[in-house]
């Protein structure tokens, strides 16, 4: 019986780690990311369109989890819909402090309550390169799993 508690225990904490290392290594692996120039007829000059790597490829339409901050943006409806950060807001995109590959949409199943504290979200990863009005990555379906 004791070695059944010691295996369920070590089970328990690979768990724990596992989804740790991959709440941290989900930033990492949306950085994996470059840009091509590419003439927009709308907008009448050459943006930059984002060329997801493989490993970002990967993770469409897959289940992710990942840590960061609400921002709070105007133009999102209520606290289902709404902007996440893997910084701070006084880090983030939006201030200079950051590139577009550490913002997502948010597309929640129930609002989510605004924080300034890191939260962990979890949530099927969408992707964006032509949509230029949206961000190049988007969590439908998030649930918040830290509460």
């Amino acid at each position: 019986m004791k070695k059944l508690s010691i295996l369920i225990a070590f089970i328990t904490i690979a768990s724990a780690a596992s989804t740790y290392a991959q709440t941290e290594s989900v930033w990492k692996t949306l950085a994996k990311i470059t840009y091509r120039k590419e003439y927009d007829e709308l907008m009448g000059f050459k943006i930059d369109k984002p060329v997801f790597s493989d490993a970002i490829k990967n993770m469409e339409g897959k289940t992710i989890t990942v840590k960061g901050y609400i921002i709070p943006v105007e133009g999102y409806k209520s606290h289902k819909e709404f902007i996440f950060s893997a910084f701070p807001y006084s880090m983030c995109f939006f201030c200079g402090g950051a590139g577009p590959e550490t913002v997502m949409e948010v597309s929640a199943k129930e609002a989510i309550k605004y924080t300034t504290e890191q939260i962990t979200l979890t949530g099927t990863l969408r992707l964006n390169s032509d949509d230029i009005n949206r961000l190049m990555f988007k969590i439908d379906h998030a649930v918040r799993v830290d509460k």
